[in-house]
């Protein structure tokens, strides 16, 4: 078991957000419940899984016949959130590994981020969110425009067209 576990199981906000300029940004996923918060780092490409795989889970669930909850295919007005980050950021760690799964007796997606450690030390840090379908959906839409909202990509090499760009395709 980590040695300190960062949990929260209805929280009022779950957002992967960034700081800095594309091409320099940091990425984030923040949780908020009341007063209490957290703020773990994040590479992009982690985002980006992370909500494709949410998306998976979800998707799943609505089209199981099995299935006993009701799964919104699209984001529900109210849950939208296309807010900053809340500052100040503070990191609690950069994660290592994610995990993701679904509890049917809570009716949530559960998300484990495990700080980023040397070898196998089972003291680490980790942060746990639960959170609800009609949450989880709206995370999923977020973290798609955050992560599309960087540098536009070379449509010939797939790299990040800036001053750097070297491919030797037209860029203007």
């Amino acid at each position: 078991m980590p040695a300190l576990v960062h949990q929260f199981d209805w929280p009022d906000r779950v957002v992967i957000g960034t700081v800095g300029p594309p091409g320099s940004r940091a990425f984030y996923l923040q949780v908020r419940d009341g007063a209490r918060n957290a703020s773990v780092g994040l590479e992009k490409q982690q985002s980006a899984v992370l909500a494709e795989k949410i998306a998976e889970i979800l998707d799943a669930l609505m089209a199981d016949e099995q299935n006993r909850f009701s799964v919104p295919a699209a984001t529900p007005a109210e849950l939208v959130d296309n807010d900053p980050l809340d500052q100040p950021v503070e990191e609690q760690f950069r994660t290592g590994l994610l995990r993701l799964a679904w509890d049917p007796s809570t009716a949530q997606v559960v998300v484990e981020a495990f700080a980023m450690t040397e070898g196998d030390d089972e003291d680490a840090e980790m942060l746990q969110v639960r959170m609800p379908v009609g949450t989880a959906r709206a995370f999923v839409e977020r973290t798609r425009k955050v992560v599309a909202s960087g540098r536009p990509l070379c449509p010939t090499c797939g790299e990040p067209l800036d001053d750097g760009h070297v491919c030797g395709a037209p860029t203007s």
